[in-house]
C-alpha cells in the first residue's frame, strides 16, 4: 500500500500535554482573559476583528490593564484593516472598531500596537481570516473572532472549536511571520493614528502586500514522524499549501473522514472530492448548521434583506448533494448532521482523516477561503492516537444538538420559502448570480 504524502509532511514535536481542549465559548473567554492577565513578555491577539461591544471592550481593557502593570509587555493586536474602520452591518453609526480602540487607550494613557492587515483594496474580495491568540508560550487556537456572541458574553453563543497549544517553536514561527509577514509597513497599517493615508497609497501598499502574502509561508519544522503539529497558511488559488493540504488530506484517506463547516458550499475540487470517497467505499461523516444557526439568517422579525438569502442559497447547494448521494445514505457511508440550539449560530470547521490527521482552522471550506481570504491551519499527526479519545469526545460535544439526516427531502424545497425570499432567489437564478454570491460570501 502507497503511503500517503502526509505521513512526511514535517511539523513541530507535540507531547501529549501540549494539546488541550477547551469545552465552549465561555470557557475560551475565561482562559483568554486569564492568559492575558498572567503574561509577563508577550501578547500577539490575531483575528479577523475585535469588536467594539462587552467583550470586546471586555478584552481590550484586559490588554490595557496588562501593559499599565508590566509596560515592558510586547503586545500587538491583528485584526483585518477593512473590517476594523467600518461599523457593523445594518448599524447606522459610522464609526469602526478603530474608534473604540483609540479612545480607550487615551483614557488609560497607555499605548500598545494594534494593526490593520489589508488583503484585497475591498473587505467583500479578501480578509484577513488568520487565527491565534499567543500570551507568552501559550496559544489559544480558535475559529472565533473576539465579540459578544464568539465569547457568550451574553445570552447567544456562536460554536466554535477551542484548543490550547503549548509548543514553543510552533508559537515562535508564528510569531515571526506576525512580525515580518505580516507587518511591513507600519504607518499605513497602524489604526490609532486618526489620519489616515491617503486611498492611492493604501492601494499600492496592498498591491505589493499581497503579492507578499501569496508567497510567504510558515517555517513548517523538520520532524517528519510521530506527532506533531504542521502548521500552514494560504491565499489565492495557485501557491496555496493550505487549499493543496486539505486535498491531499481528503485523496489519502483509507477508512473515514470527518469535517464540519457553517453551511455547505464546498469548491468544486472538494466536492468532487468527497464524491470520489464515497463510490470508494470511504466513510464521510459531515456537521453543517441550520439554515437559522447562520450569522446570515435574518429573523422573521426583523427587516429583510439581500444578505439573508444567504442561509437558503447554502442549504439548497446541501440539499442537491444529498440528493445526488442519497445512495451513500442509504448504506451509511455518508452521515450528515444538521446543527441547531434555539437562536444560536454554528461556526465549526475542521477536517480529520482516519482518526490520524485532524486539521484545526478556521477556514471555512468555501470558494472564498479557497481563493480570497488569508487563512491558516494546524495540522495535528496523531501517530501514536494519543488524542483519539478526546477528539471523539470533541465529535460528541459537536453533536449534542445536530439532527442526522436520513434522506434529503428533510431539507427544505424553494417553494417552502417565505416569499421575499423566493423572490430574491428567483431573481439571482434568472441573472445567474447565485454562484457569484456562493464565491464571495
Amino acid at each position: 500500500m502507497k503511503t500517503s504524502k502526509l505521513f512526511y509532511l514535517p511539523g513541530y514535536p507535540l507531547e501529549v500535554d501540549q494539546l488541550q481542549w477547551l469545552k465552549d465559548a465561555r470557557a475560551l473567554r475565561e482562559r483568554l482573559l486569564q492568559e492575558i492577565k498572567q503574561a509577563k513578555r508577550r501578547i500577539y491577539i490575531t483575528a479577523l476583528y475585535l469588536e467594539n461591544d462587552d467583550a470586546g471592550r471586555e478584552v481590550f481593557a484586559a490588554l490595557i490593564d496588562a501593559k499599565k502593570h508590566n509596560p515592558n509587555l510586547d503586545i500587538k493586536l491583528f485584526v483585518d484593516f477593512h473590517r476594523a474602520q467600518r461599523g457593523r452591518i445594518g448599524e447606522k453609526d459610522g464609526h469602526g472598531s478603530d474608534h473604540m480602540y483609540r479612545q480607550m487607550l487615551d483614557a488609560a494613557q497607555v499605548t500598545f500596537e494594534v494593526y490593520g492587515v489589508p488583503v484585497k483594496t475591498r473587505e467583500i474580495f479578501g480578509v484577513l481570516h488568520l487565527k491565534g491568540f499567543i500570551m507568552d508560550e501559550t496559544l489559544i487556537y480558535s475559529g472565533a473572532s473576539i465579540n459578544d456572541i464568539y465569547l457568550h458574553q451574553h445570552d447567544r453563543y456562536r460554536l466554535d472549536r477551542y484548543h490550547v497549544i503549548t509548543q514553543p517553536q510552533l508559537i515562535e514561527t508564528m510569531i515571526e511571520y506576525l512580525n515580518h509577514v505580516l507587518l511591513t509597513e507600519p504607518k499605513i497599517q497602524s489604526l490609532l493614528v486618526a489620519e489616515k493615508p491617503s486611498k492611492l497609497t493604501v492601494h499600492r501598499f496592498i498591491r505589493r502586500y499581497r503579492k507578499r502574502l501569496m508567497q510567504k509561508q510558515y517555517r513548517p519544522g523538520t520532524l517528519s514522524i510521530g506527532n506533531r503539529v504542521t502548521p500552514l497558511v494560504g491565499l489565492g488559488k495557485r501557491t496555496n499549501m493550505l487549499n493543496k493540504t486539505i486535498l491531499r488530506m481528503l485523496r489519502s484517506s483509507k477508512e473515514a473522514i470527518f469535517m464540519c463547516t457553517p453551511y455547505f458550499n464546498p469548491p468544486t475540487a472538494f466536492k468532487r472530492a468527497l464524491g470520489t470517497l464515497l463510490r470508494s467505499g470511504i466513510q464521510v461523516d459531515m456537521i453543517v448548521g441550520d439554515k437559522k444557526s447562520s450569522d446570515f439568517y435574518i429573523p422573521p422579525e426583523q427587516e429583510f434583506n439581500l444578505i439573508g438569502v444567504v442561509p437558503y442559497i447554502y442549504e439548497q447547494s446541501l440539499r442537491r448533494f444529498l440528493k445526488k448521494f442519497q445512495w451513500a445514505i442509504d448504506k451509511n457511508l455518508l452521515n450528515v448532521y444538521v446543527w441547531k440550539h434555539d437562536d444560536n449560530s454554528f461556526h465549526l470547521k475542521g477536517l480529520s482523516v482516519d482518526n490520524r490527521y485532524h486539521m484545526l482552522t478556521g477556514n471555512n471550506l468555501n470558494p472564498r477561503a479557497w481563493g480570497l481570504d488569508l487563512e491558516n491551519a494546524l495540522l495535528i499527526h496523531d501517530d501514536k492516537q494519543v488524542w483519539l479519545p478526546a477528539f471523539a469526545q470533541e465529535k460528541q460535544n459537536m453533536l449534542q444538538h445536530a439532527k442526522s439526516m436520513e434522506h434529503y427531502t428533510e431539507l427544505e424545497t424553494l417553494s417552502a420559502y417565505e416569499p421575499e425570499v423566493v423572490k430574491i432567489l428567483k431573481r439571482l437564478h434568472r441573472f445567474r448570480i447565485s454562484s457569484l454570491v456562493r464565491k464571495i460570501l
